[in-house]
């Protein structure tokens, strides 16, 4: 036992004098510094509209450079329904309870895998063994066999892996960037989740306002189609024009069933997002009056984006991961050595097993390769490739990720300009159809004419619905693409974290 007592200095010793990890120390690629994402002058705001409706989220939007997204970014929507699905989805969604248990699993590998490298390894043994000794058929003579008799034993065993290049410590290494990775990887997956509900409420809404612009539409066709065949009747119109207006009639009738079909289909996504089922699902009723258009918009730069979008994070783990493997492969290269002692008792009496250290045993071991048919260079040569698909992966994702802001900035701008556009044509629709019916109050003009201009009033007005769910929409992509403020929310977190 003393014996025993001697080795683990010499194993602490051995630790503490062991070198340095072979292989790269990861150091974070440099983030892009272009000063924007748009060729030219980064856009300041965009276009307003002078709808004459104030729900027609037709004002101007600032983009805020350098701002940044806040936690709960939905909340710039100003929708207290919008909110409460939010939070029924990240708090029942199974694909964040997915990501979560994922991230559980990389910890608890790595926790194992720590304790297996950063400790000795120690296990007690007990036993007890029948045995039968032939003496005479090891060649002694002299001394009688004994009979059978049984043997108590009782051990501990001691073994530890001398880290002295580093292999396991880059091993530790690349397990914890996996954490990291299935860290950013919930993140994105919320950030997913969160946009995902966010434009389905916006795309019902959306959805909604269209619905009932096309039943008013294919109402007045169908007032418009009764004159012009009593007009037929009478002679006054050719047939050839009232087949036309019925044409029209049955083509925008048909839109309804396709329009109710894809709003029952955006809540049924809409149940699934919030953990439940269609059938069963609870979920409020969201129109576009309800949803506002945020009225400033946060733009990091394009160097904080990397360091925000979890996507781009994650891939920055994976790189990470793989110059940790670099290092392992390294040190695989070199001598690995091993401390181990055991120490214990045997008696053939189970009272006297404990009553004396009689079998010990003290050993170190050093293991060089030396011959492995390439295998080893190989490995590190295929560690290195790896690390270079990683970082050509890194790239990628943050090429992605300035496309992404880029576009939806793009978005936004066309956006405004085309709302702009079909607010003016509802407004002058409008006036249109008021004139048209004084003019047939008066006696001016026929029920024909007041029909048509209301007509044209319900369409540019269901081309103005559309619009107005575009450029929510594309807030919300523009939110999505910049990274959607998860870190803000550890920040508060390790804020408010007992010290």
């Amino acid at each position: 036992m003393a014996a025993m007592a001697r080795l683990f200095p010499l194993m602490a010793a051995a630790a503490l004098l062991a070198g340095c990890a072979v292989g790269p120390d990861f150091r974070s690629p440099a983030p892009p510094d272009d000063a924007g994402y748009v060729p030219g002058p980064q856009p300041v705001a965009t276009v307003a509209a002078d709808s004459g409706d104030r729900h027609a989220q037709s004002h101007a939007q600032t983009l805020a450079a350098g701002a940044d997204v806040p936690a709960q970014w939905w909340t710039l929507f100003r929708s207290p329904e919008l909110d409460a699905t939010m939070r029924m989805a990240l708090d029942a969604s199974p694909t964040l309870a997915q990501a979560r248990a994922r991230l559980r699993e990389a910890q608890e590998n790595l926790a194992a895998r720590t304790g297996a490298t950063r400790w000795p390894a120690v296990d007690a043994q007990l036993d007890t063994t029948r045995q039968q000794v032939n003496f005479q058929s090891m060649g002694i003579t002299s001394i009688p066999s004994p009979g059978p008799f049984t043997l108590y034993g009782a051990t501990v065993q001691v073994s530890y892996v001398l880290d002295l290049f580093g292999g396991q410590r880059r091993e530790l290494e690349g397990l914890q960037a996996a954490v990291d990775y299935q860290r950013y990887e919930l993140e994105a997956a919320r950030l997913a989740l969160a946009a995902n509900v966010a434009t389905a409420a916006i795309r019902e809404a959306g959805l909604r306002a269209q619905l009932v612009d096309t039943v008013a539409l294919a109402e007045a066709q169908r007032r418009q189609l009764g004159i012009a065949e009593e007009r037929l009747r009478a002679g006054g119109v050719a047939r050839v024009d009232v087949q036309r207006q019925r044409a029209q009639l049955a083509q925008t009738q048909a839109l309804v069933p396709g329009l109710q079909r894809q709003l029952e289909t955006t809540r049924h996504q809409l149940a699934v997002y919030t953990g439940q089922t269609p059938a069963a699902a609870s979920l409020p009723t969201f129109t576009l009056d309800a949803l506002h258009l945020p009225d400033t918009l946060p733009v990091s730069l394009p160097a904080t984006l990397a360091r925000r979008r979890p996507d781009i994070r994650a891939a920055e783990a994976l790189l990470h991961q793989a110059s940790a493997d670099i290092g392992v492969a390294t040190a695989n290269l070199y001598p690995q050595v091993t401390l181990s002692a055991s120490g214990g008792s045997q008696a053939t009496a189970a009272r006297d097993l404990f009553s004396s250290l009689n079998v010990w045993s003290l050993a170190a071991g050093l293991v060089q390769p030396v011959f492995r048919g390439g295998e080893l260079q190989a490995r590190k040569r295929a560690a290195e490739a790896a690390y270079e698909q990683a970082l050509a992966a890194y790239r990628q994702a943050v090429l992605q990720g300035l496309q992404d802001v880029a576009d939806s900035l793009r978005a936004l701008e066309a956006d405004a300009a085309t709302l702009r556009e079909r607010a003016d044509n509802a407004r002058q629709a409008r006036d249109t159809l008021a004139v048209v019916s004084e003019q047939y109050r008066l006696g001016g003009v026929s029920q024909l004419a007041v029909l048509d201009a209301e007509r044209e009033a319900r369409q540019a007005s269901l081309d103005l619905a559309q619009s107005r769910a575009d450029r929510l929409a594309d807030s919300a992509a523009l939110l999505q693409a910049l990274g959607g403020g998860w870190w803000q929310e550890d920040d508060a977190a390790m804020a408010a974290a007992p010290r």
